[in-house]
């Protein structure tokens, strides 16, 4: 983990096109973004195939990370209501069209989290992410389980005997710090974990007590690191300890945030993040 291995995460800046995100991410100095399917889908109707999307980062000094977000991959019936555009999106959005698009797009991986109230016994949920991580090796993609807590996979205590069960040597975890903080956060079992167990890492920072309705704070009013009361640098120690080398992204949705120029976006949270970083470190 590095501040010059930043990831600008595409719920940031996701009502900036695409392609729009590519400059200003590189000169604030992030190495890469992610991307949501939704992303290539809206390019594609535009007439931009993967083949150009793949250029432009590339041409932009940027690598994809992982392609977001395998919605539906669990056997079983959906609970939670929705909004309708958003069921309808994770209805799309399994595992066949999500790693057909990470493996068009040059993508490093995808992630996978579940989002629609399915109860799933941990065995078949393991049995399931083993088989998208199959899937996704074909490709050469790793896959990052995404634990949310308003869905069934809620924390780390239940989302690692998960990927520990699947075996899979390209499976592992998605590690994000709102969702650590707001569901059950356990230090001390993440700093044990294997460096290979983590894939992914993304990181924001929230107020010290939970919001009303979480799904909407979730996707409305996330912080920048440094500007809530989140034990940004306990995550950041625990993840130190487990040697793991993924990169960090920097997602932040946030109303406030999205309604400033992009340029201005990515550069508060680059500084945000290797400020957050360098502060572990001098401590």
């Amino acid at each position: 983990m590095s501040p010059d291995a930043l990831i600008l995460s595409a719920g940031t800046v996701q009502a900036v096109p695409f392609l729009d995100r590519l400059a200003p991410a590189r000169a604030a100095g992030f190495a890469g973004v992610s991307m949501f399917a939704a992303d290539m889908e809206t390019l594609a109707g535009q007439g931009v195939d993967a083949a150009e999307v793949r250029m432009r980062v590339a041409d932009a000094g940027l690598f994809i990370h992982e392609v977001e977000i395998v919605g539906n991959w669990l056997p079983g019936t959906p609970t939670k209501p929705n909004p309708g555009w958003l069921e309808a999106l994770l209805q799309r959005t399994t595992a066949a069209h999500v790693i057909a698009i990470a493996g068009a797009v040059g993508a490093r991986g995808i992630t996978v989290a579940e989002l629609r109230g399915v109860a799933c016994p941990p065995d078949e949920a393991a049995q399931a992410f083993a088989a998208l991580c199959d899937r996704a090796a074909d490709v050469g993609l790793h896959v990052a389980l995404e634990f949310v807590p308003t869905g069934r996979i809620p924390d780390l205590a239940t989302a690692w005997p998960i990927v520990e069960a699947a075996g899979r040597a390209n499976g592992g975890l998605l590690v994000d710090s709102w969702h650590m903080f707001r569901g059950t956060p356990d230090l001390g079992l993440l700093a044990s974990l294997p460096a290979w167990a983590i894939k992914s890492i993304q990181i924001c920072d929230a107020p010290a007590e939970p919001e009303a309705d979480l799904d909407h704070a979730m996707v409305h009013d996330r912080l920048l690191p440094g500007e809530g009361a989140l034990d940004l640098a306990g995550f950041i120690v625990a993840l130190r300890e487990t040697g793991t080398s993924a990169p960090l992204g920097v997602e932040i949705f946030s109303d406030a945030l999205a309604a400033l120029p992009m340029a201005e976006i990515a550069a508060r949270c680059a500084a945000a993040a290797r400020r957050m970083i360098g502060e572990t470190i001098d401590g």
